[in-house]
């Protein structure tokens, strides 16, 4: 089998990875699936895997990746047959079990990552529990793959978390990476008006034919001057933001009373200095938001499928080019998602 594997910790994390064969082929356990994969795409995280994440030990070489689709050829114990030979999409964030403890109230379900706690998809065949994949019919694979975990991402962000409404105003910062236009997306989808930001005027500009009704080039300053001035002065009810250190401030500062800023990422750090004073006075909500579970999956999924979302595709490369695709991700220059084309 082969594999796509960073095969040491390291910064640029595009020089450690090659493709491997002669790997080891997975096989299901119960309750798992056995996949073989058409199409992968990359994140954020398999460049935080690269790099090495704080408090994990990973195990180099690593295949990591986690969005994927493909054929279901296996089915563990315990598993229906009739998952056999269905094309299926992932959710990589799996559930895990609670450990009740009588002097311990838990207060939400831990998540275990494939692609970064154990392999992921950038194998030519992953196992994944049957729980987390979705039959998706006969929609593109490669269009699957971009779809997946950026759009999963950005429904819990702005629907579950933020409970947008049509018609509310939404900032979308550093547009151009997935979640960004993943969260673009699913705000126009829902009626609302989106601004977005970025330091390269042409993303803004592609932004726009997208359905972006306004953009502001971060050119250095403080462009949340720009933000107020399209809303008249009033501030944008959300901002969604996945850049964190870099743009805090200014996206604070975005915001009408009342209003939401929600964060499910710090590419540019998480050390992040705040306005407090701003916060309370206008009465300001910061909210977390990490993934997904297996119902906003299927909500979401449901608008790839009817056609009434279709993620942006940057770029798609052969496994043999996975250095290059790597090298893509990393150099911050991409628009839309980067998927790898095992068929």
């Amino acid at each position: 089998m082969r594999a796509i594997v960073i095969e040491r910790r390291g910064n640029p994390v595009a020089a450690n990875v090659s493709l491997m064969d002669g790997c080891d082929q997975p096989q299901p356990r119960a309750g798992e699936v056995l996949i073989r994969t058409e199409a992968s795409a990359l994140n954020s995280l398999d460049l935080w895997v690269g790099r090495g994440l704080p408090g994990i030990e990973t195990r180099y070489p690593f295949s990591s990746g986690s969005d994927g689709t493909g054929m279901i050829v296996k089915v563990g114990e315990g598993v229906d047959p009739a998952w056999q030979g269905r094309r299926v999409l992932l959710n990589a964030a799996v559930v895990q079990p609670l450990h009740p403890h009588p002097d311990r109230a838990e207060s939400g379900a831990e998540i275990s990552m494939i692609g970064e706690h154990v392999e992921g998809t950038m194998r030519e065949y992953f196992t994944a529990p049957v729980a987390n994949v979705l039959d998706i019919g006969d929609t593109d694979a490669v269009q699957a793959a971009a779809f997946g975990l950026t759009h999963l991402t950005a429904w819990r962000m702005l629907v579950t978390r933020a409970r947008i409404r049509a018609g509310s105003t939404v900032l979308v910062t550093g547009i151009g990476g997935g979640v960004a236009l993943a969260l673009l997306h699913i705000a126009k989808h829902f009626g609302c008006r989106v601004v977005v930001t970025s330091r390269h005027q042409g993303k803004i500009d592609r932004a726009m034919l997208l359905g972006a009704d306004h953009g502001v080039l971060d050119d250095g300053s403080d462009w949340s001057k720009g933000v107020r001035a399209w809303t008249g002065r009033r501030g944008v009810d959300v901002v969604a933001d996945s850049i964190g250190k870099a743009v805090h401030s200014q996206s604070i500062k975005s915001l009408a009373r009342g209003g939401v800023f929600v964060t499910c990422g710090a590419t540019t750090g998480g050390d992040a200095a705040t306005d407090l004073t701003r916060v309370f006075w206008n009465q300001l909500s910061i909210l977390g938001s990490t993934m997904g579970d297996m119902g906003e999956f299927r909500e979401v999924t449901s608008l790839l499928r009817s056609g009434a979302i279709k993620p942006v595709v940057d770029s798609v490369f052969t496994p043999a080019e996975a250095q290059a695709a790597f090298a893509r991700l990393e150099s911050w220059e991409q628009f839309g998602k980067v998927v790898v084309d095992w068929r």
